[in-house]
Protein backbone atom coordinates (compact mmCIF):
# COMPACT_ATOMS: atom_id res chain seq x y z
CA UNK A 1 0.00 0.00 0.00
CA UNK A 2 2.65 2.26 0.79
CA UNK A 3 4.59 1.40 -2.58
CA UNK A 4 1.02 2.30 -4.43
CA UNK A 5 1.00 5.62 -2.29
CA UNK A 6 4.27 6.84 -3.05
CA UNK A 7 4.00 5.59 -7.08
CA UNK A 8 0.70 7.76 -7.05
CA UNK A 9 2.47 10.47 -5.86
CA UNK A 10 5.61 10.71 -7.87
CA UNK A 11 2.86 10.06 -11.26
CA UNK A 12 1.04 13.41 -9.76
CA UNK A 13 4.33 15.44 -9.33
CA UNK A 14 5.14 14.24 -12.93
CA UNK A 15 2.24 15.20 -14.34
CA UNK A 16 1.99 19.07 -12.81
CA UNK A 17 5.98 18.68 -13.46
CA UNK A 18 5.23 18.69 -17.38
CA UNK A 19 2.37 21.06 -17.39
CA UNK A 20 5.10 23.25 -16.37
CA UNK A 21 7.31 22.60 -19.38
CA UNK A 22 4.44 22.43 -21.92
CA UNK A 23 4.86 25.44 -22.71
CA UNK A 24 4.13 29.32 -22.45
CA UNK A 25 1.36 30.00 -20.04
CA UNK A 26 -1.35 32.58 -20.46
CA UNK A 27 -3.02 34.30 -17.92
CA UNK A 28 -6.13 32.50 -18.02
CA UNK A 29 -3.95 29.30 -17.92
CA UNK A 30 -2.34 30.35 -14.87
CA UNK A 31 -5.87 31.72 -13.31
CA UNK A 32 -7.61 28.37 -14.21
CA UNK A 33 -5.30 26.14 -12.52
CA UNK A 34 -5.24 28.44 -9.68
CA UNK A 35 -8.37 27.86 -8.84
CA UNK A 36 -8.83 24.34 -9.34
CA UNK A 37 -5.64 23.63 -7.15
CA UNK A 38 -4.62 26.30 -4.87
CA UNK A 39 -5.08 25.46 -1.23
CA UNK A 40 -6.69 28.24 -0.07
CA UNK A 41 -9.49 27.94 -2.59
CA UNK A 42 -9.98 24.17 -1.68
CA UNK A 43 -10.45 24.68 2.08
CA UNK A 44 -12.50 27.63 1.08
CA UNK A 45 -14.71 25.07 -1.14
CA UNK A 46 -14.61 22.32 1.41
CA UNK A 47 -16.48 25.20 3.81
CA UNK A 48 -18.87 25.13 1.72
CA UNK A 49 -19.63 21.47 1.87
CA UNK A 50 -19.52 21.22 5.67
CA UNK A 51 -22.26 24.16 5.45
CA UNK A 52 -24.13 21.75 2.86
CA UNK A 53 -23.83 19.26 5.74
CA UNK A 54 -25.12 21.55 8.59
CA UNK A 55 -28.02 22.78 6.70
CA UNK A 56 -28.97 19.15 6.19
CA UNK A 57 -28.75 18.83 9.61
CA UNK A 58 -30.76 21.54 10.71
CA UNK A 59 -33.66 20.08 8.05
CA UNK A 60 -33.84 17.04 9.43
CA UNK A 61 -34.86 18.06 13.01
CA UNK A 62 -38.14 17.79 12.17
CA UNK A 63 -37.96 14.08 12.17
CA UNK A 64 -38.54 11.58 15.28
CA UNK A 65 -35.96 10.25 16.77
CA UNK A 66 -36.05 6.40 17.33
CA UNK A 67 -34.35 3.90 19.51
CA UNK A 68 -34.10 0.45 20.81
CA UNK A 69 -33.03 -1.20 23.81
CA UNK A 70 -32.30 -4.50 25.40
CA UNK A 71 -31.22 -5.49 28.91
CA UNK A 72 -30.45 -8.80 30.82
CA UNK A 73 -30.44 -8.63 34.45
CA UNK A 74 -28.80 -11.08 36.96
CA UNK A 75 -29.47 -11.50 40.94
CA UNK A 76 -27.73 -13.29 43.58
CA UNK A 77 -28.44 -13.80 47.20
CA UNK A 78 -31.28 -13.20 49.15
CA UNK A 79 -34.18 -11.00 47.92
CA UNK A 80 -37.51 -10.28 48.32
CA UNK A 81 -39.86 -12.32 46.90
CA UNK A 82 -43.58 -11.59 45.86
CA UNK A 83 -45.18 -12.94 49.73
CA UNK A 84 -43.32 -10.20 50.77
CA UNK A 85 -40.62 -12.33 52.52
CA UNK A 86 -37.11 -13.02 51.99
CA UNK A 87 -35.12 -15.68 50.31
CA UNK A 88 -31.80 -16.99 48.88
CA UNK A 89 -32.97 -17.20 44.73
CA UNK A 90 -31.20 -16.65 41.02
CA UNK A 91 -33.14 -14.51 38.93
CA UNK A 92 -32.89 -13.13 35.57
CA UNK A 93 -34.41 -10.48 34.28
CA UNK A 94 -34.35 -9.72 30.33
CA UNK A 95 -36.17 -6.56 28.51
CA UNK A 96 -36.64 -5.39 25.13
CA UNK A 97 -37.62 -1.94 24.36
CA UNK A 98 -38.32 0.82 21.37
CA UNK A 99 -38.86 4.19 22.17
CA UNK A 100 -39.64 7.04 19.82
CA UNK A 101 -39.87 11.55 20.46
CA UNK A 102 -40.64 13.97 17.71
CA UNK A 103 -40.55 17.72 18.19
CA UNK A 104 -44.08 19.31 17.58
CA UNK A 105 -43.14 22.46 18.73
CA UNK A 106 -39.37 24.14 19.28
CA UNK A 107 -40.03 27.73 19.54
CA UNK A 108 -39.49 27.99 16.36
CA UNK A 109 -35.97 27.15 17.19
CA UNK A 110 -35.95 24.20 14.16
CA UNK A 111 -37.45 26.52 11.73
CA UNK A 112 -35.01 29.70 12.37
CA UNK A 113 -32.28 26.74 12.61
CA UNK A 114 -33.08 26.06 8.77
CA UNK A 115 -32.93 29.42 7.87
CA UNK A 116 -29.45 29.83 9.99
CA UNK A 117 -28.26 27.34 8.13
CA UNK A 118 -29.22 28.58 4.66
CA UNK A 119 -27.82 32.00 5.37
CA UNK A 120 -24.24 30.48 6.56
CA UNK A 121 -24.11 28.04 3.15
CA UNK A 122 -24.57 30.65 0.98
CA UNK A 123 -22.22 33.24 2.98
CA UNK A 124 -19.57 30.25 2.60
CA UNK A 125 -20.41 30.38 -0.83
CA UNK A 126 -20.16 33.95 -1.63
CA UNK A 127 -16.44 33.46 0.82
CA UNK A 128 -15.80 31.07 -2.12
CA UNK A 129 -16.26 33.18 -4.78
CA UNK A 130 -14.12 35.90 -2.70
CA UNK A 131 -10.90 33.25 -2.90
CA UNK A 132 -11.38 33.13 -6.24
CA UNK A 133 -11.52 36.90 -6.52
CA UNK A 134 -8.65 36.92 -4.60
CA UNK A 135 -6.73 34.02 -5.96
CA UNK A 136 -7.37 36.01 -9.23
CA UNK A 137 -5.70 39.33 -8.35
CA UNK A 138 -2.79 37.75 -6.87
CA UNK A 139 -2.21 35.65 -10.01
CA UNK A 140 -2.42 38.65 -12.27
CA UNK A 141 -0.12 40.53 -10.29
CA UNK A 142 2.35 37.76 -10.12
CA UNK A 143 1.83 37.38 -14.13
CA UNK A 144 2.41 41.11 -14.33
CA UNK A 145 5.44 41.12 -12.16
CA UNK A 146 6.97 38.27 -14.65
CA UNK A 147 6.61 40.52 -17.45
CA UNK A 148 8.33 43.32 -15.41
CA UNK A 149 11.18 41.42 -14.99
CA UNK A 150 11.31 39.50 -18.02
CA UNK A 151 12.10 42.90 -19.65
CA UNK A 152 14.06 44.18 -17.29
CA UNK A 153 16.14 41.20 -17.54
CA UNK A 154 15.97 41.50 -21.62
CA UNK A 155 17.28 45.23 -21.11
CA UNK A 156 20.20 43.98 -18.46
CA UNK A 157 21.38 41.59 -21.19
CA UNK A 158 21.71 44.07 -23.81
CA UNK A 159 23.29 46.36 -21.73
CA UNK A 160 26.05 43.76 -20.68
CA UNK A 161 26.50 42.91 -24.27
CA UNK A 162 26.89 46.77 -25.11
CA UNK A 163 29.44 47.12 -22.66
CA UNK A 164 31.29 44.11 -24.06
CA UNK A 165 31.18 45.07 -27.71
CA UNK A 166 32.42 48.64 -26.51
CA UNK A 167 34.92 47.24 -23.99
CA UNK A 168 36.60 45.73 -27.63
CA UNK A 169 36.25 48.54 -28.89
CA UNK A 170 38.08 50.52 -26.55
CA UNK A 171 40.80 47.89 -26.72
CA UNK A 172 41.36 48.73 -30.45
CA UNK A 173 41.79 52.41 -29.90
CA UNK A 174 44.90 51.90 -27.15
CA UNK A 175 45.97 49.51 -29.59
CA UNK A 176 45.65 52.37 -32.09
CA UNK A 177 47.31 55.04 -29.67
CA UNK A 178 44.12 57.32 -29.89
CA UNK A 179 42.80 56.47 -25.95
CA UNK A 180 44.35 56.07 -22.56
CA UNK A 181 44.81 52.79 -20.62
CA UNK A 182 42.34 54.40 -17.88
CA UNK A 183 39.79 54.29 -20.37
CA UNK A 184 39.93 50.51 -20.83
CA UNK A 185 39.89 50.37 -16.90
CA UNK A 186 36.66 52.36 -16.47
CA UNK A 187 35.19 50.47 -19.40
CA UNK A 188 36.52 47.56 -17.13
CA UNK A 189 34.58 48.66 -14.14
CA UNK A 190 31.38 49.45 -16.22
CA UNK A 191 31.15 45.72 -17.78
CA UNK A 192 31.57 44.09 -14.45
CA UNK A 193 28.56 46.74 -12.98
CA UNK A 194 26.36 45.33 -16.15
CA UNK A 195 27.11 41.90 -15.56
CA UNK A 196 25.96 42.47 -11.79
CA UNK A 197 22.55 44.26 -13.15
CA UNK A 198 22.27 40.86 -14.99
CA UNK A 199 22.53 38.60 -12.42
CA UNK A 200 20.52 40.98 -10.17
CA UNK A 201 17.65 40.63 -13.39
CA UNK A 202 17.67 37.16 -13.41
CA UNK A 203 17.62 36.25 -9.91
CA UNK A 204 14.40 38.71 -9.50
CA UNK A 205 13.14 37.31 -12.56
CA UNK A 206 13.97 33.90 -11.41
CA UNK A 207 11.60 34.86 -7.79
CA UNK A 208 8.46 36.22 -9.63
CA UNK A 209 8.43 32.70 -11.54
CA UNK A 210 8.79 31.17 -8.17
CA UNK A 211 5.90 32.94 -6.63
CA UNK A 212 3.64 32.45 -9.45
CA UNK A 213 4.42 29.18 -9.74
CA UNK A 214 3.36 28.91 -5.82
CA UNK A 215 0.75 30.54 -5.86
CA UNK A 216 -0.43 27.53 -8.59
CA UNK A 217 0.49 25.18 -6.49
CA UNK A 218 3.20 23.72 -9.42
CA UNK A 219 6.36 21.68 -7.61
CA UNK A 220 8.89 23.25 -9.10
CA UNK A 221 9.39 26.75 -11.51
CA UNK A 222 11.55 24.65 -13.68
CA UNK A 223 10.34 25.15 -17.16
CA UNK A 224 7.90 27.78 -16.06
CA UNK A 225 7.21 30.34 -18.77
CA UNK A 226 4.25 32.82 -19.81
CA UNK A 227 3.09 34.36 -22.75
CA UNK A 228 3.97 38.09 -23.12
CA UNK A 229 0.28 39.43 -24.43
CA UNK A 230 0.39 42.45 -26.92
CA UNK A 231 0.26 45.80 -25.35
CA UNK A 232 -1.57 48.29 -27.41
CA UNK A 233 -2.34 52.02 -26.47
CA UNK A 234 -3.40 51.69 -22.72
CA UNK A 235 -2.68 55.07 -22.14
CA UNK A 236 -5.76 55.70 -24.10
CA UNK A 237 -8.40 53.28 -22.97
CA UNK A 238 -11.73 55.93 -21.53
CA UNK A 239 -11.99 55.25 -17.95
CA UNK A 240 -15.38 55.08 -15.69
CA UNK A 241 -15.68 57.37 -13.03
CA UNK A 242 -15.29 55.29 -9.42
CA UNK A 243 -18.62 56.22 -8.47
CA UNK A 244 -20.03 54.34 -11.55
CA UNK A 245 -17.77 51.33 -11.50
CA UNK A 246 -18.54 50.86 -7.58
CA UNK A 247 -22.38 51.19 -8.02
CA UNK A 248 -21.76 48.31 -10.16
CA UNK A 249 -19.27 46.45 -8.15
CA UNK A 250 -21.07 47.07 -4.17
CA UNK A 251 -23.76 44.70 -6.42
CA UNK A 252 -22.22 41.78 -7.62
CA UNK A 253 -18.70 41.78 -5.22
CA UNK A 254 -18.42 38.37 -2.81
CA UNK A 255 -17.48 40.54 0.02
CA UNK A 256 -20.53 42.93 0.08
CA UNK A 257 -22.81 39.91 -0.60
CA UNK A 258 -20.96 37.50 2.45
CA UNK A 259 -21.15 40.88 4.93
CA UNK A 260 -25.32 41.08 3.73
CA UNK A 261 -25.92 37.30 4.05
CA UNK A 262 -23.93 37.91 7.67
CA UNK A 263 -26.31 40.49 8.58
CA UNK A 264 -29.75 38.73 7.70
CA UNK A 265 -27.87 35.62 9.81
CA UNK A 266 -27.69 38.27 12.60
CA UNK A 267 -31.28 38.93 12.11
CA UNK A 268 -32.86 35.59 12.23
CA UNK A 269 -30.48 34.80 15.44
CA UNK A 270 -32.40 37.28 17.41
CA UNK A 271 -35.65 36.05 16.50
CA UNK A 272 -34.20 32.33 17.31
CA UNK A 273 -32.93 33.72 20.79
CA UNK A 274 -36.69 35.21 21.38
CA UNK A 275 -38.06 31.87 20.58
CA UNK A 276 -36.24 30.49 23.72
CA UNK A 277 -39.04 32.14 25.64
CA UNK A 278 -41.81 30.11 24.11
CA UNK A 279 -42.76 26.55 25.60
CA UNK A 280 -41.41 23.59 23.82
CA UNK A 281 -43.97 20.82 23.16
CA UNK A 282 -43.13 17.13 22.56
CA UNK A 283 -44.58 13.74 20.97
CA UNK A 284 -43.46 10.35 22.75
CA UNK A 285 -43.95 6.58 22.33
CA UNK A 286 -42.81 3.07 22.30
CA UNK A 287 -43.31 -0.48 23.23
CA UNK A 288 -41.60 -2.64 25.63
CA UNK A 289 -41.93 -6.54 26.91
CA UNK A 290 -39.49 -8.75 29.23
CA UNK A 291 -38.73 -11.81 30.52
CA UNK A 292 -38.46 -13.05 34.11
CA UNK A 293 -36.91 -16.20 36.25
CA UNK A 294 -36.37 -17.66 39.19
CA UNK A 295 -34.39 -20.25 40.82
CA UNK A 296 -37.04 -21.24 43.40
CA UNK A 297 -40.11 -20.90 41.73
CA UNK A 298 -40.88 -22.14 37.95
CA UNK A 299 -41.59 -19.39 35.50
CA UNK A 300 -43.85 -19.32 32.18
CA UNK A 301 -41.66 -19.37 28.79
CA UNK A 302 -40.27 -17.10 27.27
CA UNK A 303 -42.74 -16.50 24.12
CA UNK A 304 -45.50 -16.44 26.65
CA UNK A 305 -44.12 -13.76 29.07
CA UNK A 306 -42.79 -11.62 26.15
CA UNK A 307 -46.71 -11.58 24.76
CA UNK A 308 -47.76 -11.33 27.87
CA UNK A 309 -45.68 -8.83 29.17
CA UNK A 310 -46.09 -6.51 26.15
CA UNK A 311 -46.96 -2.98 26.40
CA UNK A 312 -47.13 0.39 24.65
CA UNK A 313 -47.20 3.86 25.80
CA UNK A 314 -47.87 7.45 24.34
CA UNK A 315 -47.50 10.79 25.54
CA UNK A 316 -47.18 14.10 24.45
CA UNK A 317 -44.87 16.58 27.17
CA UNK A 318 -44.71 20.31 27.14
CA UNK A 319 -41.92 22.57 28.53
CA UNK A 320 -42.69 26.05 29.70
CA UNK A 321 -39.18 28.44 30.46
CA UNK A 322 -40.35 30.40 33.63
CA UNK A 323 -36.57 31.46 34.82
CA UNK A 324 -33.18 30.75 32.96
CA UNK A 325 -31.05 32.74 35.56
CA UNK A 326 -31.50 35.87 32.69
CA UNK A 327 -29.57 33.72 30.07
CA UNK A 328 -32.47 33.93 27.49
CA UNK A 329 -32.55 37.65 27.86
CA UNK A 330 -28.84 38.35 27.95
CA UNK A 331 -28.88 35.65 25.10
CA UNK A 332 -31.08 38.19 23.23
CA UNK A 333 -28.95 41.27 24.36
CA UNK A 334 -25.71 39.48 22.83
CA UNK A 335 -28.01 38.54 19.55
CA UNK A 336 -29.06 42.57 19.17
CA UNK A 337 -25.44 43.40 19.64
CA UNK A 338 -24.05 41.13 17.09
CA UNK A 339 -26.66 42.61 14.46
CA UNK A 340 -25.37 45.95 14.82
CA UNK A 341 -21.56 44.44 14.85
CA UNK A 342 -22.46 43.07 11.13
CA UNK A 343 -24.44 46.53 10.12
CA UNK A 344 -21.38 48.33 10.96
CA UNK A 345 -19.55 45.39 9.39
CA UNK A 346 -21.69 45.50 6.11
CA UNK A 347 -21.21 49.46 5.99
CA UNK A 348 -17.16 48.87 6.75
CA UNK A 349 -17.12 46.30 3.78
CA UNK A 350 -18.66 48.92 1.45
CA UNK A 351 -16.34 51.85 2.21
CA UNK A 352 -13.11 49.09 1.96
CA UNK A 353 -14.60 48.51 -1.84
CA UNK A 354 -15.05 52.04 -2.77
CA UNK A 355 -11.76 53.15 -1.29
CA UNK A 356 -10.08 49.86 -3.56
CA UNK A 357 -11.51 51.60 -6.28
CA UNK A 358 -11.21 54.52 -5.83
CA UNK A 359 -6.83 54.00 -5.56
CA UNK A 360 -7.47 52.03 -8.38
CA UNK A 361 -9.02 53.96 -10.80
CA UNK A 362 -6.30 56.77 -9.25
CA UNK A 363 -3.58 54.12 -10.12
CA UNK A 364 -5.13 54.15 -13.48
CA UNK A 365 -5.12 57.51 -14.45
CA UNK A 366 -1.66 58.25 -13.07
CA UNK A 367 -0.39 55.12 -15.03
CA UNK A 368 -1.97 56.53 -18.23
CA UNK A 369 -0.13 59.42 -17.76
CA UNK A 370 3.39 57.61 -16.67
CA UNK A 371 2.87 55.76 -19.77
CA UNK A 372 2.35 57.95 -22.22
CA UNK A 373 5.26 60.08 -20.34
CA UNK A 374 7.62 57.63 -19.84
CA UNK A 375 7.09 56.72 -23.53
CA UNK A 376 8.16 60.01 -24.69
CA UNK A 377 11.01 60.04 -22.23
CA UNK A 378 12.43 56.52 -23.82
CA UNK A 379 11.92 58.25 -27.45
CA UNK A 380 13.95 61.47 -26.30
CA UNK A 381 16.62 59.54 -24.35
CA UNK A 382 16.86 56.89 -27.52
CA UNK A 383 17.35 59.61 -29.95
CA UNK A 384 19.88 61.65 -27.36
CA UNK A 385 21.78 57.83 -27.45
CA UNK A 386 22.01 57.58 -30.84
CA UNK A 387 23.79 61.15 -31.84
CA UNK A 388 26.15 60.24 -28.89
CA UNK A 389 26.88 56.83 -30.12
CA UNK A 390 27.25 58.51 -33.30
CA UNK A 391 29.94 61.59 -31.80
CA UNK A 392 31.32 58.69 -30.28
CA UNK A 393 32.66 57.19 -33.48
CA UNK A 394 33.68 60.34 -35.03
CA UNK A 395 35.81 61.09 -31.72
CA UNK A 396 33.78 64.52 -30.67
CA UNK A 397 32.59 62.99 -27.29
CA UNK A 398 34.47 60.61 -24.81
CA UNK A 399 33.50 57.42 -23.55
CA UNK A 400 31.98 58.87 -20.33
CA UNK A 401 29.32 60.92 -22.18
CA UNK A 402 28.74 57.90 -24.03
CA UNK A 403 28.10 55.54 -20.82
CA UNK A 404 25.87 58.10 -19.48
CA UNK A 405 23.36 59.06 -22.38
CA UNK A 406 23.63 54.86 -22.88
CA UNK A 407 22.67 54.44 -19.27
CA UNK A 408 19.86 57.44 -19.57
CA UNK A 409 18.41 55.76 -22.08
CA UNK A 410 18.41 52.18 -20.52
CA UNK A 411 16.54 53.62 -17.74
CA UNK A 412 14.23 55.19 -19.29
CA UNK A 413 13.25 52.25 -21.38
CA UNK A 414 13.24 50.72 -18.41
CA UNK A 415 10.72 53.05 -16.83
CA UNK A 416 8.86 52.36 -19.79
CA UNK A 417 8.39 48.77 -19.68
CA UNK A 418 7.32 49.21 -16.06
CA UNK A 419 4.52 52.35 -16.99
CA UNK A 420 3.91 49.75 -19.68
CA UNK A 421 2.62 46.69 -18.04
CA UNK A 422 1.63 48.57 -14.47
CA UNK A 423 -0.99 50.85 -17.13
CA UNK A 424 -2.17 47.49 -18.56
CA UNK A 425 -2.92 45.91 -15.34
CA UNK A 426 -4.77 48.74 -13.67
CA UNK A 427 -6.90 49.55 -16.37
CA UNK A 428 -7.92 45.82 -16.14
CA UNK A 429 -8.38 45.01 -12.75
CA UNK A 430 -10.69 48.49 -12.90
CA UNK A 431 -12.77 46.27 -15.09
CA UNK A 432 -12.53 43.27 -12.98
CA UNK A 433 -14.51 45.49 -10.32
CA UNK A 434 -17.31 45.69 -12.89
CA UNK A 435 -17.45 41.46 -13.11
CA UNK A 436 -15.45 41.45 -16.30
CA UNK A 437 -12.82 38.58 -16.17
CA UNK A 438 -9.55 39.58 -15.62
CA UNK A 439 -7.28 38.39 -18.67
CA UNK A 440 -5.20 40.06 -20.88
Amino acid sequence: MKRILILAAAVLGAGVAARAQQGPWSLSDCINHALEHNLTVQRSALTVEQREVDLNTAKNRVLPAVRGSASENLSFGRGLTAENTYSNSNTTSTSFGLSADMPVFQGFDIVNGVKLGKLNLAAATANLEKARDDIRVAVAQAYVQILYNQELLRVAQYQREHDADLLDQIRERLNAGKVSGAEVSAQQATLAQSRQSEIQAEGNLRMAVLTLTQLLELTSPEGFSIVTPEVGDVDKVLLMRPEAIYEEAVAIKPAVEAAQINLEYSEVNIARAKGARLPTISLSGGLSTNYYTNSIRPSADFGTQLRNNFGQYVGLSMSIPIFQRFSIRNNIRAAELQYKGQEIQLETVKKELYKEIQQAYYNAVTAQARYAGSRESAASARQHYELTEEKYKVGMAGVADYNDARNSWLRAESEHIQARFQCLYQTKLLDFYRGRLLDF
